[in-house]
């Protein structure tokens, strides 16, 4: 059988790795170690056992110590959930052994090793802003555009880090209301958060979904996928969907724009898998905010899926944080 580890167990002693990272999803954790610009040199990655913290420590543990038997690099986490800055408090909807925990103190002492962690959002930001998309602007608002709608904003190198961990997150709060399109109502839609109008309803993945489902009641229900597709190939029901879509994500992003002067905004997610779309969307920001840019404000994000692990490896480098 195939060793899971055995990339972590072929850079351990070499000398190549400056730093530890892991990106902590729901299902998976997956840890690389990184060198001194921090970019993943090998990678293995482990189903993360969510409800059972000590399993969790020990999956950490054989990760870890694959690439780093001698324990001396830092483990540096991206973490799917919010940590509060002023406890280490952690909340995490999908890995429940987490929460309440303080990820940083307590891995420190059952790894050891020292180990710091952030919030996804914000590593994928600051991976962006300091080697991606984002590279050469002092405010960088890096957002996820997916299953949800997320975000984190780095200025001057810096997670800005909010009360309670929460920072950057643009897809909460009741900012929309119903809206009539063509007759159909598009309704302010309950968020999992529990609050209703929040943009992550409407304007993720799911929330384009939702708004096909409101406008077109009469076709068979499509993802977003086959929604977008329609769209480039100019179906009209298509294009009343994305124009709506494409509302309720611009008027308030354009918001956060002229709120934090960010100049630039990497976009990560599925949905970045289609610049048509994010071009069409950076037109409508760029038509909506104070500052008037000729250039492109909304941009793929140049890291793909390795923008966790390479914002996980800057923090634990000494980036991103005082």
């Amino acid at each position: 059988m195939t060793d899971p580890l055995a990339p972590l167990h072929a850079l351990a002693g070499t000398g190549r790795a400056h730093v530890l990272a892991a990106d902590i999803g729901g299902s998976f954790v997956k840890l690389a170690g990184a060198g001194a610009d921090a970019l993943p040199l090998a990678r293995a990655s482990l189903p993360n056992p969510a409800q059972s913290w000590p399993d969790f420590v020990e999956t950490l543990r054989a990760l870890a110590d694959a690439a780093d038997p001698e324990r001396r690099l830092t483990l540096a986490l991206s973490v799917a959930g919010t940590i509060d800055p002023d406890t280490g408090a952690s909340l995490a909807a999908n890995i429940s052994c987490i929460t309440g925990r303080s990820l940083k103190r307590e891995l420190t002492v059952a790894l050891g090793r020292r180990v710091d962690a952030a919030n996804d959002a914000d590593c994928f930001a600051l991976a962006e802003a300091l080697r991606g998309a984002g590279r050469g602007h002092r405010t960088v608002f890096g957002i996820i555009l997916g299953t949800g709608v997320g975000g984190g904003l780095i200025w001057n190198g810096r997670i800005l880090e909010g009360a309670g961990g929460v920072s950057g997150e643009w897809g909460h709060g009741p900012v929309l209301t119903d809206l009539v399109v063509a007759g159909r109502t598009v309704p302010a839609f309950a968020c999992g958060c529990g609050q209703v109008g929040c943009v992550d309803a409407s304007g993720s993945a799911r929330g384009m979904e939702r708004i096909d489902a409101a406008l077109h009641p009469e076709r068979p229900v499509r993802d977003s996928r086959a929604i977008v597709e329609a769209w480039r190939f100019g179906e009209a029901d298509a294009r009343s969907t994305v124009e709506t879509w494409l509302g309720r994500l611009a008027g308030p992003l354009a918001l956060v724009l002229n709120a934090t002067g960010a100049s630039v905004v990497p976009v990560g997610g599925g949905l970045s898998n289609a610049p048509d779309l994010l071009a069409a969307l950076d037109a409508r920001l760029r038509a909506g905010i104070l500052r008037r840019s000729d250039a492109p404000i909304v941009r793929p994000a140049e890291l793909g899926p390795e923008a966790g692990l390479v914002g996980a490896a800057l923090l634990g480098l000494g980036a991103g944080q005082d």
